[in-house]
């Protein structure tokens, strides 16, 4: 008698359980997928003529597009600090060095490995050019390099651009830009 009353059960328990739909397998339509419930057809919308996604209202071109008056900018765009330049250095080291070098020289290991080499940071040329035109190099690219836009955030680029001014500097300096302090540290090391 005790399997006739659980038979029912099992049914209706079995019925439930294929019916049932889980969250990962909605009904709902893939990008760009064709729908009949929008009279273009398309499922995906398009954005509205004038609109700006919140927080992506870029106006200071001096900071996002690296120009002041349609011009490479010839200062930063926010302080310099010793925090700044170390964030510099390990973005430089990350996406930089494998093509330029740890110092900036055009040597690093693509060119071990047969790429076109690019130029020194340490050239005439570059060394006159104004931060602006390596934020702007950075952004979209130049000659074999691509941009890294998608990579690097808008103040990293910056932080790059302070260090190679920095690796710049370093490979130019001279006895006589030391501070004071700090010249008796080199002359005991020679």
């Amino acid at each position: 008698m005790r399997p006739l009353r659980t038979l029912p059960l099992l049914a209706a328990v079995s019925l439930l359980a294929a019916c049932r739909q889980d969250m990962h397998d909605q009904p709902r339509f893939e990008p760009l997928e064709a729908s009949s419930f929008f009279a273009d057809g398309r499922a995906s919308r398009p954005q509205v003529e004038g609109t700006i996604a919140r927080g992506e209202l870029q106006l200071d071109d001096h900071l996002y597009r690296g120009k002041v008056d349609g011009e490479f900018a010839e200062t930063f765009p926010f302080e310099i600090t010793e925090e700044v330049m170390e964030r510099g250095q390990e973005r430089f080291d990350i996406y930089c060095s494998p093509c330029h070098g740890r110092v900036g020289n055009g040597e690093g290991m693509i060119v071990e490995r047969g790429l076109k080499q690019p130029p020194s940071y340490h050239i005439q040329r570059l060394q006159e050019a104004p931060p602006g035109y390596f934020f702007d190099v950075i952004t979209h690219g130049f000659g074999a390099m691509y941009d890294l836009s998608d990579k690097i955030s808008v103040r990293d680029r910056w932080a790059i651009v302070a260090y190679i001014r920095a690796l710049q500097l370093s490979q130019n300096a001279s006895l006589s830009d030391v501070p004071e302090g700090m010249k008796s540290l080199l002359e005991g090391s020679r």
